[in-house]
C-alpha cells in the first residue's frame, strides 16, 4: 500500500511524521468509521460496565493509529476521545494534565534545563484519580475522565483500603491527584510486561457490585496541587497522612544520566507495582492555571515496550532453494528495543493465507530469540482487502529453476548463494550482492556457468570494480579444488550431513550409481528420503549439470 508524508508541529515544537495511506475521501471515511465503531464499543464496555475487551496495548495502539488518520484526513477535526457514561460525571476541583511522553535519553536531557530541583518516580500504570477531602475526610473520588470531569466512584473508594477515609492534613479543601495500581509482588515489568494491570483496576472501579479486586487495590499520589513547594516536605506530609508508599519510589535526579539509572533499574528490580516508564517531576504551576494537556513540569519516559504494533505496507513471496514459497511483511518501520523493524518472516505461504494479511492491517510484534523480529497477532484489519498476488505454489520445487530466467529469479538466486556458502564452496566475500550483479550483467545462466567467466570477462562487468572482478576469479578458481563432498553440497542434493561424511565416494559416477537401498544404508537416510535423492540425482537438468561442473574441474 502507498502512503505519503506529512509534517506537523508538536507541543514543544518539536516535528514529527506521520505516514498517510493513500486513499480516497470515500475509502478513507470507510476505514475510519469502521476503527471509530470498534473503539467505541470498547470504551463503552469499558466506561459504562467495566469489562476490558481488549488488551490495554492493543487499544493504546488502536487509538493513535486514528488519531493519525484524523491528522491525514479530518485535519480540522477535534482528536476523538472515549465518551463517558451519561450519567455520572464530576468536575475534577483541579484539572488533570497529562504529562508529556519524551522518546529517548537526548530529549529528556533537553527537557530537564533549567527545571531544578527535579525529582523521578515510576510511572504506575493504573487509573488516574482525583482525591478530595474536607475537613480531612474524603468527600469525593473522580475518574480522569477528559481531565475536567470524570465519573463519581467514591462509594467505589470507600472499599479501598489503601485510599484513607480520614487524614490529618490541614489544608481545605485538600486536592490530591495519584493513581489507582494493582498491588503486586515482585512484579518485574522486563519479563512479565504490562499483564493488562490497567483493565483489572478499570474493571473493579466500574463494575455496578463492589468486587473483591477493591482490596487489592493501592493509590500512589503524584500530585498534590498548591501543596508544599518541596518534594521532601510534600512526601512527608503525604506519609503521615497515610500515603506512605511514595517516598520510597522517589528520588532526586541532576542529570538525564540519573534519570535513566533509576528507568533501568526500576524496569528490572522486582516491584511491587505494573509501570511503564518513569515521569520526573518539577516544580508545577499553581493549581488554578492547569489544564489538560498544557503541562511543562513534568515529563514521562515510557519502556520500550515488548510488544508494538505496526502497520503492513506490502507482503512479499520469497522463494527459497527448495522451492518452499515464504511470507515476508513489509512495515511501516518501528523501533523495538534497540533495533528498528520493517520486516517481518511470518513463515509458510499457507501461515500467510491463514492469516490472511493484506496491506493497511496493523501487527503486533515482538522479538523472539536472538533479537529476530516475530508476528504475534494481527490487531486490526482493514475493511477493503487487496490481497496481493500470489505466486504459483506447484511451479516452484526442489527440482525447479536451475537455470536463470525471469519467473526463477529468486530461486535461482537462492541456489548461489547457498552454493557459494561456508556450507557448500565456502566462497569468501562472494555474496547475495554479488551474484545479484553477475546476474544483471547477463553473465548467468545455470547454477555452474560461472565455472566458465574469465577475469576479463569480469573485469568487464560495469558494477565491479577491477579489485572486486579479480577477488571473484580468485574465488571461483579456488572452489575447483574444493573436495567432491562439497560439490554435492553446492548442488543441493539432499543428503543429510552424516550419511554425506559417512560415504566414500569421491566422484560423481560413484554416486550416481547409488541404488535406493544402498542409500538407506546411511545414517539418517529412509526410504522416503532416498527415494528423493535419487530422483533428484537422475533429473535431466541435474546431470547436465554434474556433467558441465565435471568437466569444468579438470
Amino acid at each position: 500500500m502507498r502512503s505519503i508524508v506529512i509534517m506537523f508541529g508538536l507541543g514543544g515544537g518539536a516535528i514529527a511524521q506521520a505516514f498517510c495511506p493513500v486513499w480516497s475521501p470515500a475509502r478513507a471515511e470507510l476505514e475510519m468509521a469502521a476503527l471509530e465503531k470498534q473503539l467505541s464499543d470498547w470504551d463503552r464496555a469499558y466506561y459504562e460496565q467495566g469489562i476490558s475487551l481488549v488488551e490495554d496495548e492493543r487499544y493504546d495502539a488502536l487509538e493513535k493509529t486514528y488519531h493519525d488518520w484524523q491528522r491525514c484526513f479530518r485535519p480540522e477535526s477535534d482528536s476523538r476521545s472515549p465518551a463517558l457514561a451519561k450519567s455520572g460525571k464530576v468536575r475534577h476541583p483541579v484539572a488533570h494534565v497529562g504529562v508529556k511522553k519524551l522518546p529517548d535519553r537526548k530529549a529528556v536531557a533537553r527537557w530537564m534545563v533549567g527545571k531544578q530541583p527535579l525529582w523521578v518516580q515510576p510511572k504506575l500504570d493504573g487509573i488516574a484519580v482525583t482525591l478530595l477531602y474536607r475537613y480531612g475526610k474524603l468527600v469525593r473520588v473522580i475518574s480522569r475522565g477528559d481531565g475536567l470531569r470524570g465519573e463519581d466512584w467514591t462509594e467505589k473508594a470507600r472499599h479501598i483500603p489503601a485510599i484513607p477515609q480520614q487524614i490529618t492534613l490541614d489544608d481545605d479543601p485538600l486536592v490530591l491527584q495519584g493513581e489507582l495500581y494493582l498491588k503486586m509482588t515482585d512484579h518485574q515489568q522486563a519479563s512479565q510486561g504490562g499483564v493488562n494491570a490497567r483493565a483489572v483496576v478499570a474493571g473493579a472501579m466500574r463494575r455496578n457490585e463492589s468486587s473483591p479486586l477493591l482490596a487489592q487495590l493501592g493509590i500512589f499520589i503524584w500530585a498534590w496541587p498548591d501543596g508544599p513547594e518541596k518534594m521532601p516536605q510534600r512526601l512527608q506530609q503525604l506519609s503521615k497522612a497515610g500515603f506512605s508508599i511514595m517516598e520510597a519510589w522517589s528520588k532526586p535526579v541532576a542529570n538525564a544520566d540519573e534519570v535513566a539509572d533509576w528507568r533501568e533499574r526500576w524496569f528490572h528490580q522486582p516491584l511491587p507495582f505494573v509501570t511503564d516508564g518513569v515521569v520526573i517531576h518539577g516544580t508545577p504551576v499553581k493549581g488554578a492555571y492547569w489544564l489538560p494537556g498544557d503541562n511543562t513540569w513534568s515529563a514521562a519516559w515510557k519502556y520500550t515496550p515488548l510488544k508494538v504494533s505496526a502497520e503492513v505496507r506490502s507482503v512479499d513471496f520469497p522463494i527459497g532453494r527448495t522451492g518452499k514459497t515464504g511470507a515476508v511483511l513489509n512495515l511501516l518501520p518501528v523501533q523495538l528495543d534497540d533495533k528498528k523493524v520493517s520486516r517481518v518472516n511470518i513463515g509458510s505461504l499457507k501461515r500467510w493465507q491463514a492469516l490472511d494479511i493484506v496491506p493497511g492491517d496493523r501487527v503486533a510484534i515482538s522479538l523472539a530469540g536472538q533479537g529476530i523480529p516475530r508476528l504475534d497477532e494481527v490487531i486490526w484489519r482493514v475493511q477493503k482487502r487487496d490481497r496481493p498476488p500470489v505466486p504459483d505454489a506447484d511451479a516452484f520445487h526442489a527440482l525447479s529453476c536451475f537455470d536463470y530466467t525471469p519467473a526463477c529469479r529468486e530461486q535461482f538466486l537462492a541456489r548461489l548463494v547457498w552454493a557459494s556458502g561456508r556450507q557448500a564452496l565456502a566462497m569468501t566475500g562472494v555474496s547475495r550482492s554479488s551474484w545479484q550483479r553477475l546476474m544483471q550483467a547477463g553473465q548467468l545462466t545455470h547454477l555452474f556457468s560461472w565455472l566458465a567467466l574469465t577475469q576479463e570477462d569480469l573485469r568487464k562487468i560495469a558494477d565491479l570494480t577491477p579489485a572486486r572482478a579479480d577477488w571473484l576469479y580468485h574465488q571461483f578458481s579456488l572452489s575447483r579444488r574444493q573436495p567432491f563432498r562439497r560439490w554435492v553440497k553446492a548442488l543441493g542434493v539432499p543428503v543429510p550431513e552424516g550419511a554425506l561424511n559417512a560415504i566414500e565416494d569421491n566422484d560423481w559416477s560413484t554416486l550416481l550409481a547409488r541404488r535406493e537401498e544402498a542409500w538407506q544404508q546411511l545414517p539418517g537416510i529412509g526410504k522416503t528420503l532416498a527415494g528423493q535423492i535419487v530422483r533428484f540425482l537422475h533429473h535431466p537438468q541435474v546431470q547436465q549439470l554434474i556433467a558441465y561442473a565435471d568437466e569444468a574441474r579438470r
